[in-house]
């Protein structure tokens, strides 16, 4: 089994020192990824592109780790007002909505007050058939 890591640049990695994904045989653990965008290290103050953004965080890593959104097995939000989960919806949908994957959200208070979502997702490497 390799075993393989992934970063996406973000200066929270080094500070705390993990990393964006973590390839290990067939399994992608994909860490809790905010709506930051971390080439610029900037994040709206709007939930819907927070989300938005998460995603394609997570799916840029994805692609890196050789497997895409359509692979994913598990999803965890993580949400400071838990109220606010049913507005992310129609985003959550778009991405996952054909691939249903297992899914929970919590509500938490996360690391800086800017970020309104928190996307964690667990990932299969398929093999081509």
């Amino acid at each position: 089994m390799t075993r393989r890591l992934i970063s996406s640049g973000s200066t929270f990695e080094q500070e705390i020192g993990y990393s964006r994904a973590v390839v290990d045989g067939d399994w992608i653990f994909v860490s809790g990824t905010t709506g930051f965008d971390y080439s610029k290290m900037t994040i709206s103050d709007d939930l819907l592109d927070q989300t938005d953004q998460c995603f394609r965080n997570i799916e840029m890593a994805l692609n890196e780790a050789g497997s895409s959104l359509k692979d994913t097995v598990r999803v965890t939000y993580v949400l400071p007002v838990a109220a606010d989960f049913e507005k992310c919806w129609p985003v959550l949908r778009r991405y996952l909505g054909d691939v249903k994957p297992a899914a929970m959200m919590i509500s938490a208070g996360l690391s800086d007050p800017r970020m309104l979502i928190e996307i964690q997702i667990t990932a299969r490497i398929r093999s081509e058939t």
